[in-house]
């Protein structure tokens, strides 16, 4: 791994998890566990052990708790800064808000601090970092996509070889995105900061453009979107 590709991470942990109640009426989502271990200490490992090693978590509902449960990052070898929200501001609002700490010199690496992928391959994600770097046309976006899960059959949208597009072509394969990708920070240039904004509308416009790129993952990738699901992955993962 070359030290240029390491950028900075953001983990979105924001989120109220309206469905995964009454589970996280007292805790944040991220925090709900795994094998005694966090959904966002899963990831924040994951990150150690590809050496990167600036972090920043957004959150919203009893972000004191995250804060306390993950202090600055050093038991992790990382180091952890907050970017706090009164409300959540949904994914694209979150990461404008947090940019000035992210503060990437161009990409930056965003995952949603609610999905469990325990192999997750960072090092190689971070690979195409100089490829996009290299690219025509400044890349805004790479994608990492999963086959369609039961409960999102109609996936998000369409990757083909390596272009990801949200319009159906000959011999594109529709599948979900992973809630995991490479941002170029002039993605979210034209945001109000503060604000509530969707991450889709950005992605979409950029596609247009051509300027998001995607892979298929086939490794282990869950959306813990239930308590059925979390108390599955735990039976799953013993």
């Amino acid at each position: 791994m070359s030290k240029s590709n390491l950028i900075p991470c953001f983990l979105l942990a924001a989120g109220r998890g309206e469905r995964m109640r009454p589970l996280t009426d007292d805790l944040p989502k991220p925090l709900l566990c795994i094998q005694n271990k966090s959904l966002l200490a899963w990831h924040l490992e994951a990150l150690a052990n590809a050496h990167i090693q600036d972090v920043v978590i957004n959150h919203a509902w009893l972000g004191e708790k995250i804060e306390a449960a993950l202090g600055d990052g050093v038991q992790f070898g990382l180091h952890i800064q907050y970017s706090p929200e009164e409300s959540a501001l949904e994914t694209a609002g979150g990461i404008c808000k947090a940019l000035p700490i992210i503060a990437p010199k161009d990409y930056f690496l965003v995952i949603n601090g609610d999905v469990f992928s325990p192999n997750l391959p960072i090092t190689q994600l971070l690979e195409t970092v100089s490829q996009m770097r290299i690219a025509g046309g400044k890349p805004l976006a790479h994608l990492l996509m999963v086959p369609n899960p039961v409960q999102h059959p109609e996936g998000d949208f369409y990757l083909q070889g390596t272009a990801v597009n949200n319009i159906e072509s000959i011999g594109a394969e529709k599948l979900t995105f992973s809630g995991i990708g490479i941002y170029h920070k002039d993605l979210f240039k034209d945001l109000e900061f503060g604000a509530p904004a969707k991450l889709a509308p950005l992605l979409r416009s950029a596609m247009e453009q051509n300027k998001v790129s995607g892979e298929k993952y086939l490794g282990p990738w869950h959306d813990v979107g239930t308590p059925q699901r979390l108390h599955e992955l735990n039976a799953a993962y013993e």
